[in-house]
């Protein structure tokens, strides 16, 4: 199963009549990550006017959103939409507005908090997982030459490489490959290669 994440927390801002608004993004894996996010953006900007936020987890397939006093559905409805439509799971995305004296009406606050959520979004590194398998690959260095283009045909990622009396090799590979790799490589170098299966995970194939 892929999926569409972020890699690390952001955050942008712009003024609307008078009105700051910053949207933060951060990755959450837990409802309880996401409310130990939500609390620390409250806690730095106690004196903002709203602390407005949405969250899409794998986790239970659960999602919450809060206008936090803003009028019902102009806040939290709106940046669930941004990152719900961009595909983002595991996320939460908090916008905070100082509000500036001119009012901006429930389209004008539609329209603030999708542009908080959109630039928070705009500003993150947008990851591509999917469900991986952690593979460990020894082989004699007289096979080693045949190795990269059976790798390259599968996507497998190689994230180390280690000689010594032979070559150990640590890579990536989807988990629906993971089997055929395998047998490709065993049949490749006639059994004279050892594949070990570390762990499974999610693993970033963009």
């Amino acid at each position: 199963m892929e999926y569409k994440t972020i890699a690390r927390r952001c955050e942008a801002s712009f003024i609307e009549k008078k009105s700051e608004f910053i949207g933060y993004l951060c990755p959450v894996q837990t409802e309880e990550q996401a409310a130990a996010f939500i609390e620390e953006i409250r806690a730095m900007h106690r004196k903002a006017t709203h602390n407005c936020y949405a969250y899409i987890l794998r986790e239970n397939n659960a999602a919450r959103h809060s206008d936090d006093g803003e009028p019902g559905g102009t806040a939290g409805v709106p940046i669930y939409e941004v990152l719900r439509k961009e595909g983002l799971t595991d996320v939460c995305c908090v916008v905070t507005r100082y509000f500036g004296g001119i009012l901006l009406g429930a389209g004008g606050l539609v329209r603030a908090y999708t542009k908080g959520a959109k630039e928070a979004v705009e500003a993150a590194q947008i990851k591509c997982m999917a469900s991986a398998v952690k593979l460990l690959v020894t082989v004699d260095y007289g096979l080693y030459g045949r190795l990269a283009q059976i790798f390259a045909d599968f996507d497998a990622r190689v994230a180390d490489e280690q000689f010594a009396d032979n070559v150990k090799i640590t890579l990536f590979i989807r988990e629906e490959n993971a089997q055929k790799l395998t047998d490709k490589l065993i049949d490749s170098c006639s059994g004279a290669i050892s594949v070990e299966k570390l762990e499974k995970l999610s693993y970033d194939f963009a």
